[in-house]
């Protein structure tokens, strides 16, 4: 049985209970050594096997997996395994061998990174929409920038685009957006050396330059937290209602 674990973003302690149980029952452990800090393995056994994945091929992992698998074996990856992991290419190969797996969900860097903040991304009357996505370099993106930015009054948060801040800067002012629409960018969210920039669209490129790590871009109007009309869900009014409605039944 593999299990794949979601380490969370960094933070050792922002790993689940589910996943710090599968790590310290693991005999082996397959981990992202680039993204995940050795803290996390603090959890495992100390007979357990330890293999880091940074420089294996796809044919070095599956011959690795296959060599384990009848083990209590935990496959690591940072955040989450549902975004930008190697999940679907492994599962494909469990599933082709006959091998089972079970998915661990983890928290991902979009989660943390607003937490350090202290932003929520669904505001009333400003965005109800979270678009998670990544600006295109050398990995194609099937919708193109513009598609994304179409979308006005969404919350966005791109993983792997660091690089490519200036690309959205230029895509975002073609669409109509103004240069103070708020734009912050957070490094190694979760980890002790977080760091935490907040900008513009115009001005945010100038303060990350220098950002060569994992770092996460959010952009949007949400930034301003402030919503432009109130929620039902603890509004004095519309529980005034709902009692009157209580009663009437």
């Amino acid at each position: 049985m593999i299990k794949f674990v979601g380490a969370g973003p960094g933070d050792p302690e922002l790993i689940t209970v589910k996943g710090m149980k599968a790590l310290q029952e693991a005999d082996v452990v397959l981990y992202t050594g680039s993204l995940i800090p050795r803290e996390v393995l603090s959890w495992c056994k100390e007979d357990c096997l330890v293999e880091n994945s940074a420089d294996m091929s796809y044919e070095d992992i599956f011959a690795f997996i296959k060599e384990h698998h009848h083990k209590k074996f935990v496959r690591l990856h940072t955040g989450d395994s549902s975004l930008f992991s190697t999940t679907a290419k492994q599962v494909e190969f469990l599933e082709s061998e006959g091998i089972e797996y079970e998915i661990v969900p983890g928290v991902t860097a979009a989660f943390a990174a607003a937490a350090s903040l202290g932003v929520e991304y669904t505001i009333p009357g400003v965005s109800q929409t979270l678009i998670i996505s990544r600006v295109e370099g050398r990995t194609p993106n099937p919708e193109s920038l513009e598609q994304l930015l179409s979308n006005k009054n969404s919350s966005f948060a791109f993983y792997l685009s660091i690089k490519l801040i200036d690309k959205l800067k230029r895509t975002a002012y073609s669409l109509g957006y103004k240069k103070e629409t708020p734009c912050f960018v957070v490094e190694r969210a979760s980890w002790p050396d977080e760091k935490i920039y907040r900008g513009t669209i115009d001005d945010i490129e100038e303060k990350v330059t220098h950002i060569k790590g994992v770092a996460l871009i959010m952009f949007g109007d949400f930034l301003n937290q402030k919503a432009t009309v109130e929620s039902h869900l603890y509004a004095k009014k519309y529980k005034e209602e709902g009692e009157r409605k209580s009663k009437a039944l």
